[in-house]
């Protein structure tokens, strides 16, 4: 593949993969709403967080709420429209990503793999979906792509700093970082011995750890806690099944193109083993075509990132599931290309036939991606967009906002499950009853097994003792516990009611305090 080939398909996949995140528009997700409501409380000089007065490391992405709230200063401040700026930007990292792939590929000399992951990664609805929903998904795969080719090219300053810039993005990253320092320090000690590899290693880190250390000095003192407080409240708020995250992720690694929706579930059976291999196949093959590059250890970060979610077995949030995907896809194409029987560095003349099937094969993944993709959603804006880029609960959220502010007392608390929409467009103090961002609910969990019709469930103990003034759920919340506490029924009465058949929900309900008899 000629240079200049090379570059004008890079173009060509980064505008697909611009112009497809642009044509849905925002469909923003809930947690999204979260980094927008501290990238707001920031602009306007209330510092960066979640309730004004309060502060409380509630996000896990600092570094993308920071990049919000530069781009938004000159274009209206707290008033910019927080979700088209994330949209802008999450287009550009994906546009750049697409170029990264490419640049991997042709560093790992398998240009073609690169522009099959590309291609990819361009139309996948996986990517797709948390780059409109406003999430930092498409930046953080961007710096994991820039660090992995900084390695590749032996550029390990840049390296460093990205890597740095990655975690503050995402502290999964250490997934990534912990690969690559572990190899490079191997390699070093290899060749420079002991002291020597040891020292340049410490050396290549400082910009890691500068970036670490500044960032944990501030959120020491301002927030009082080194690790986001979220982090807490996920690992015991919610009542999870064990091994629900590895099934969740075999699942997702043995569909990384939609497979399921052309073929059914049942083709997870044929898959998950073929993708296996074919990843293994092209590790294997990176490793021979660039060996000492740290190509192993990059490659291996979606099967590093299985482990340690399946081990950890958190809730798998959908967004999740994007990082390691490209990685992914790439690692299958490059399996692919390997067994096609191209083992040359830079063979002259590729058989004809070899080519043609590599190109059918990458088409054919991006063909069953687009499987997804739907040209007119049952809800939202009208406009093209992948099916798993649903946001009925956001618009329900939206509505219960606009319907409930007018009638809220100044000072008045909110309480909520989920409480990105209801924070965005509340501008009042908000209780997270999961307490990612309030800190207060989580001594009340883990709650009895009883309590849980779904994963969550609301503590009545904390509704009556910080006593809100409102309070916003779906019925599953609240089903089993708050709900059928007599206390509650004395206390609040119920203000608004809206149908919603979402994850086992009946309705969204809104409650408010009675008044002083």
């Amino acid at each position: 593949m000629s240079r200049r080939t090379k570059i004008l398909l890079g173009l060509l996949l980064a505008a697909l993969a611009f112009g497809l995140r642009i044509l849905p528009g925002p469909r923003t997700i809930d947690d999204a709403y979260i980094t927008y409501r501290y990238a707001r409380n920031l602009l306007e000089g209330n510092g960066p967080v979640f309730n004004p007065g309060r502060p409380v490391l509630g996000t896990t992405t600092p570094l993308y709420m920071g990049l919000i709230s530069a781009v938004a200063l000159p274009l209206g401040g707290s008033g910019a429209p927080f979700p088209e700026i994330a949209l802008g930007v999450n287009a550009l990292a994906d546009a750049l990503s697409c170029l990264l792939l490419i640049a991997v590929g042709s560093s790992l000399r398998r240009p073609a793999a690169g522009c099959a992951a590309a291609l990819a990664w361009a139309v996948s609805p996986m990517s797709v979906t948390f780059a409109v929903g406003g999430l930092e998904t498409s930046v953080y795969v961007l710096l994991l792509l820039s660090v992995l080719y900084c390695r590749l090219e032996e550029k390990f300053t840049a390296m460093s700093l990205l890597a740095g810039l990655a975690f503050l993005t995402r502290p999964d990253a250490l997934i990534l970082i912990a690969l690559l320092w572990t190899e490079c320090l191997v390699t070093f000690i290899r060749r420079q011995g002991w002291t020597a590899g040891i020292r340049r290693v410490f050396i290549h880190s400082l910009p890691l750890l500068a970036l670490l250390a500044g960032w944990s000095v501030f959120a020491a003192f301002y927030y009082g806690a080194l690790l986001p407080h979220s982090l807490l409240a996920k690992s015991v708020a919610y009542r999870l099944d064990a091994g629900s995250a590895l099934i969740r992720l075999i699942q997702h690694f043995g569909t990384p193109f939609f497979e399921h929706l052309t073929f059914g579930t049942g083709i997870l059976i044929i898959t998950a083993p073929l993708y296996l291999f074919l990843s293994l196949a092209g590790i294997v093959s990176a490793i021979k075509m660039r060996p000492g590059s740290g190509a192993a250890a990059g490659l291996a970060f979606p099967w590093a990132y299985f482990a340690a979610f399946s081990a950890a077995n958190p809730l798998i949030f959908r967004w999740y599931l994007a990082p390691p995907l490209p990685f992914l896809q790439l690692t299958i194409f490059l399996g692919m290309e390997a067994l096609l029987g191209q083992p040359e560095p830079r063979p002259k003349s590729p058989p004809r036939i070899r080519r043609i099937l590599f190109g059918a094969l990458a088409a054919g993944a991006a063909l069953l991606s687009l499987r997804d993709w739907t040209l007119t959603p049952d809800h939202g804006p009208n406009r093209p967009a992948p099916g798993m880029a649903y946001i009925e609960l956001e618009l329900l959220y939206r509505r219960v906002a606009e319907d409930i502010g007018s009638r809220l007392a100044p000072g008045s608390t909110v309480a909520a499950g989920d409480v990105g929409v209801l924070g965005y467009w509340l501008d009042v103090p908000i209780l997270d009853t999961v307490g990612l961002n309030s800190p207060e609910a989580v001594p009340y969990f883990p709650l009895p097994a009883s309590m849980y019709a779904t994963i969550y469930a609301i503590p009545p103990e904390l509704v009556f003792s910080s006593q809100p003034d409102w309070l916003v759920f779906l019925d599953v919340y609240g089903r089993n516990g708050l709900l059928m506490d007599p206390r509650f029924a004395d206390a609040y009465r119920l203000c608004g009611e809206y149908p919603i058949q979402l994850y086992g929900s009946r309705a969204m309900l809104v409650y408010c305090r009675k008044g002083p008899p």
